[in-house]
């Protein structure tokens, strides 16, 4: 399992994208968590396997079409917790 920490910048807060990407999650088979960040931006911790992450990845750049990706950056980071889902982080 890899675990990835993405952040997501352009207009992606007030227009359903956290629950895009939870959606998107369940579909790859990703557990983890989504939330917003104060900036206006969005933080997701995602782990999964390397090509469901890559096609989650290639999802949460396109977004929804309420939203406006401008710009995604993607960390790998060593795998300390486990997670049995996706869940949204208010």
């Amino acid at each position: 399992m890899i675990q990835l920490k993405i952040v997501v910048s352009g207009k992606v807060q007030g227009v359903g994208y956290r629950y895009y990407a939870q959606m998107k999650a369940i579909q790859f088979g990703i557990t983890g968590w989504v939330r917003n960040l104060e900036d206006g931006g969005v933080e997701i911790l995602a782990s999964g396997l390397r090509e469901s992450l890559d096609q989650f990845i290639d999802e949460i750049r396109r977004g929804n079409p309420f939203s406006t990706v401008d710009h995604v950056e993607v960390t790998e980071q060593e795998n300390t917790e486990t997670y049995k889902s996706f869940a949204i982080k208010y």
